[in-house]
């Protein structure tokens, strides 16, 4: 008889404190389904604490009921009512340790969501630097080519300047020979006996080889 009271007092013990514990375990599925709370409040460790504790207190449970349960297989030995609360602590066990599966099972399905929105939220995090490094690197590319194109410009604009000053000095050496031809007229006359005496001497050599041909024929033919 003692020995039933002592099983009893345990059993009722280690059920209230499982009955808290799993409690609170379950209360840490809606804050597992908020990954941005997983961190600040550390859930992510409290939950392993509590699924450790629960199996512990589960194990001790059921060696507590399968000592019962030998008690109960002598029922000459036990009241009716010990007998009844016999088969109550071995039917609030088991749907203890039903609601204590089902709840791991909640927990594990709202880490692994909780973790793919954190993956998700990393990939985008990613994506969104990736994207703004290729718009920096894009608009670099834009930039450069505005000052490249900037410079050619500026080029061309010189280029066209310094062609402007070279047919402006073309033009005021032109106009300097068109003056000095003008106040020096003799020199106009001279130049013009040496194209005369340049094309009177060409007449002259064309006459001579002329001749000199005619000879040369009449030599042969004679």
């Amino acid at each position: 008889m003692s020995n039933y009271d002592q099983l009893h007092r345990q059993c009722r013990t280690l059920e209230n404190l499982f009955d808290a514990k799993l409690t609170s375990y379950s209360q840490l599925v809606a804050s597992l389904s908020r990954p941005q709370d997983l961190e600040a409040n550390g859930s992510s460790e409290r939950y392993r604490d509590l699924e450790m504790e629960l199996e512990d207190l589960s194990g001790k449970l059921q060696e507590i009921n399968d000592q019962l349960g030998e008690l109960a297989s002598k029922p000459e030995l036990l009241s009716t009512s010990m007998l009844r609360a016999i088969q109550r602590h071995r039917e609030l066990h088991r749907d203890n340790v039903r609601e204590f599966n089902r709840t791991k099972s909640n927990v594990k399905n709202a880490l692994d969501q909780a973790n793919l929105l954190s993956g998700v939220r990393n990939d985008i995090d990613a994506y969104k630097s990736s994207a703004a490094d290729s718009l920096l690197a894009e608009r670099g590319r834009i930039d450069s080519s505005h000052r490249m194109t900037d410079d050619i410009i500026e080029q061309a604009y010189e280029t066209r300047s310094e062609f402007s000053r070279q047919r402006a000095s073309l033009g005021g050496i032109n106009t300097r020979m068109a003056q000095v031809m003008t106040t020096m007229p003799g020199i106009n006359n001279l130049i013009g006996m040496i194209k005369a005496r340049r094309r009177r001497d060409a007449i002259i050599l064309g006459v001579v080889i002329g001749v000199c041909i005619i000879l040369l024929l009449s030599y042969m033919r004679s």
